[in-house]
This record gives C-alpha cells, structure tokens and sequence, in this order.
C-alpha cells in the first residue's frame, strides 16, 4: 500500500474506529494518517467541497485523489489494499455468510442510537425490546452459522470488526438506561460473541469512561456535536480532555447537568451532579414512543 492515504474522523466515532482495528489487526497503524474532525463546530470549507457538502465521517482521501465514503466501504478498500491476510473471507460461501451477519449491523446500530437518544421516560422499555429483538436475530444467526464460538468462524475477522465498534458504544446504554442483555438462550450465544469482540486487544481505541463522557449529550437528545437546550458546550469539545472532566450523572430524564458541571468550563462546579437544568418537557410519559 502506498503512502499518503488520508482518513478525515472523529477519534470517538464507531465507523472510524473499524479502520483503527484493521490497522491494529495488520500492525500497521501508521499505514493512514488520521485527522481529526471537530464536530462541535461547522465543517471546514476544504473538507466540505473534498465531500460534496456531506459531513458523514469517516472519509478516505486516496494519493490519487479519489474521496471514499461508508466506513465498511473504506474498511474494504484497505482490508484488500494493505499488507497481510485479509479480514474478508475468501471463500464464496463463508463470505456470504459474513455478508449477511453484516446487514444486521445498521439496525442494531439505529436501535442503540435511537434508545439513547430517547428523552421519554414511558418509552424505555419499548426501546429496549426492539434493541433485544435484533440481538435476538443475530443469536438465532450465529447459531445456525457458528455454534462452536466465540466467532463467526475460526477468529477475529470482517463481521467482528464491523460490530465490535457498536458493542462498545453501547455502553452508554448501560451506563444511562441500566440495559445489559438477558440471560438464557435467545441471548446467550450473541452475548458471547459480543464480549468476545470487547475484549479483543485490537479493539481497545476507546474507553467505558470515554465512551460516556462524550457521549452524554446524545443521552439528551442531542447528536453529532449539536447542543442541549440550556447548555453551550458540546461534551464532544477536545478540551477540556475527557479524562479530567467528572462523571457525568446517570439519570438522563431529570435534567442536564450545566457545562461547569460537565467540567466542560473551569470557573465553576466540578460534580456531575450540580446545576441541573429542568427539561421535563422532553421526558413527558404520555407522549408517543417512536423506536419503530
């Protein structure tokens, strides 16, 4: 592969992190050079005619000037260009397979996403059981496919550096809805395969703690850099650092905690806890639910 291969990301971001494990995979982490995007302010002119006027990242910029776009486009694109076994299977029918484990991949990611997302207090337990239906779908999956385990095939391959990005981020569905997936058998052989994927050495770009602290304002409703009602720091801002900012609170329905108490500023209170803002109007219980 030659040199000058150029991925415009946000580092916390699951479809720029599936790169990150195939470089990690291939032990060839300096194969691209990664900049960094900050999405809590408008895209930078340049980047936006490279793009067409899209701000969906990742985005490759091949030496020959070609702009690739889709993550597992690009995740492709470097698994066939790059040094080393491939993550794709070879084999037709195991890589069919693969394929349409795949496929499942952007309905548990919308599902994640939406229940995070989901500022109506009444709604939470729909939410839940739409994401379990598809955890569902790919334990009846994987056991049809790959009852042995933990993976789809003989090791860490496409379908596992696809999802494992997602598992990861659904940690801030633990840590602000309380959602851990069942136990017994609808659940059990995904389970599996998802700590599998977690733990696995090639996926370990990210943190529980980063993954909360960044994430706090989609908890509130608020995605991609966008902000809370009431609030005028985005908790995707790079400083101040993650790392020295407080936990934030876990109870998404009663407020948002203000930017000082974010750590986000530092001229005011440092507890997660403090400076609640009231937003009781996006949590009411008789509102409808939408996670369909």
């Amino acid at each position: 592969m030659t040199a000058g291969h150029v991925v415009y990301h946000i580092p916390v971001c699951p479809f720029s992190q599936r790169l990150e494990i195939l470089l990690a995979l291939r032990g060839q982490e300096g194969a691209v050079e990664f900049r960094t995007v900050d999405i809590s302010k408008p895209r930078e002119p340049a980047l936006l005619a490279m793009t067409r006027g899209t701000t969906a990242l990742p985005v490759l910029l091949v030496p020959d000037g070609t702009v690739l776009k889709e993550s597992r486009v690009i995740l492709r694109y470097l698994d066939e260009t790059l040094d080393g076994p491939r993550l794709r299977r070879s084999d037709p029918v195991q890589h069919a397979v693969e394929s349409m484990l795949v496929a499942l991949e952007g309905a548990i990611t919308m599902a994640g996403y939406l229940f995070v997302m989901n500022q109506k207090r009444a709604c939470r337990a729909e939410y839940a059981e739409t994401l379990l239906s598809i955890y569902r779908d790919i334990n009846g999956f994987l056991r049809d496919f790959s009852r042995s385990g933990p993976w789809l095939f003989d090791d860490f391959g496409y379908a596992e550096a696809v999802f494992a990005p997602v598992f990861k981020r659904f940690w801030f569905l633990e840590y602000y809805e309380g959602f851990t997936l069942p136990h017994g058998p609808d659940y059990d052989r995904v389970r599996v395969w998802q700590d599998a994927c977690m733990a696995h050495p090639a996926t370990n770009q990210v943190t529980h703690e980063q993954i909360v602290k960044l994430y706090y304002d989609y908890a509130l409703g608020a995605g991609n850099g966008a902000l809370v009602d009431g609030r005028k720091i985005s908790s995707f801002v790079f400083t101040p650092h993650w790392q020295d900012r407080p936990w934030p609170p876990r109870d998404k329905y009663a407020g948002t905690a203000s930017d000082a108490a974010l750590g986000l500023v530092t001229d005011g209170p440092g507890t997660g806890g403090e400076q609640m803002a009231d937003r009781s109007s996006s949590s009411t219980p008789d509102a409808a639910c939408t996670s369909a």
